[in-house]
């Protein structure tokens, strides 16, 4: 692993850390949450935690012993990989992605710390109760009435470039350590952002590699990193991500495991905003300045700014979409769009 330039990583502020208790104390910390803190020992408790305590190997076996019969996705590196999922010379990914069954895919890991070889195999946002009977029961956190997506990340040494995602995140560290640097939604113009469309795992990524940035191609870098706050997680803690906060997130062991929930303040039927953003750039972006001015104007009347002139002057019964939505009235807006995208 390349050495990190300590001019830059040294001086990165910690994420603040939280006291929690296990009732109604972390359903308070969460609520209304817009900065990241961590929970130390949140899921200290858990037997997949213990597993790993006594081996990744063990970890292993507590994972097959709850595993499904199905194929698992899984990225895996070439020889010589270091850990780092991301993009070659050719901007294409510099791993392959495959699939097959959790013990073969456990098998090869076992194979190569026999061997003693350095293999990146990452298997990523694997959604718990599609692939595991009875993981999630015995290893869950109480998170009131949310309703989260529930999803584990295993895997050997990884790098995974800063990247955002809509929903809350509570990220609980299970076997291995995982450094975490984050930075606020704002930092993303210092960030270097690669495309839209060719990511290597459905979010754009920073294009700055964290070990060994290079500051003449990435200057605003630096700005970046004077936002950022950092955090080992141990076995046992978690972290709050807030919506749409940046973060790189290192695997630091030969076997690491993650179980993350993600939820959404708002109701599902409310769409995701990366779709709006996509169409935007496609209707919208390449006009010429003076109509790219009108729909600015246009977005902030209806989007943004969105006070009461916009309704005033309609009868309250006709406002229809304009209106604040309904999952009724969301599905009439996303079946017109869905029409008038077909043709």
């Amino acid at each position: 692993m390349a050495e990190r330039d300590p001019g830059i990583y040294d001086r990165l502020a910690p994420v603040a850390e939280r006291e929690w208790d296990k009732g109604a104390g972390l359903d308070a910390l969460l609520k209304g949450a817009r900065e990241p803190f961590v929970l130390r020992g949140l899921v200290s408790d858990w037997p997949l935690v213990d597993a790993g305590k006594r081996s990744a190997r063990a970890a292993r076996r507590y994972l097959l012993d709850h595993a499904r019969e199905r194929p698992f996705k899984v990225s895996i590196g070439p020889p010589g990989h270091d850990g780092r999922l991301f993009y070659d010379a050719e901007m294409e990914m510099n791993f392959r992605i495959g699939t097959g069954k959790l013990a073969d895919i456990f098998s090869g890991i076992d194979t190569a710390e026999e061997r003693g070889e350095n293999r990146t195999v990452y298997l990523a946002s694997i959604d718990i109760p599609s692939h595991f009977d009875g993981l999630d029961e015995a290893n869950r956190v109480d998170l009131g009435d949310r309703d989260p997506m529930k999803s584990i990340w295993i895997g050997t040494r990884t790098k995974i470039a800063a990247h955002n995602d809509f929903p809350d995140n509570l990220a609980c560290c299970a076997v291995g350590r995982r450094r975490f640097t984050l930075f606020p939604p704002s930092a993303f113009r210092n960030l270097y952002l690669g495309p839209i469309d060719n990511t290597p795992a459905g979010r754009v990524v920073s294009m700055v590699d964290f070990d060994a940035p290079d500051l003449a191609a990435h200057p605003r870098f630096v700005d970046a990193m004077a936002e950022a706050r950092t955090v080992l997680l141990e076995p046992g803690d978690a972290i709050f991500i807030p919506s749409m906060w940046w973060h790189h997130v290192e695997g630091l062991e030969a076997f690491n495991v993650l179980v993350n929930y993600w939820w959404r303040r708002t109701p599902a039927w409310l769409g995701q905003p990366q779709a709006a953003l996509n169409h935007a750039i496609l209707a919208i972006r390449d006009l010429p300045p003076e109509d790219k001015a009108i729909w600015r104007e246009q977005f902030d009347h209806y989007v943004f700014d969105n006070d009461a002139s916009i309704t005033d002057h309609i009868p309250e019964t006709a406002r229809s979409i304009l209106a604040p939505l309904t999952s009724e009235t969301a599905g009439r807006l996303r079946a017109f769009l869905l029409r008038a995208l077909s043709k």
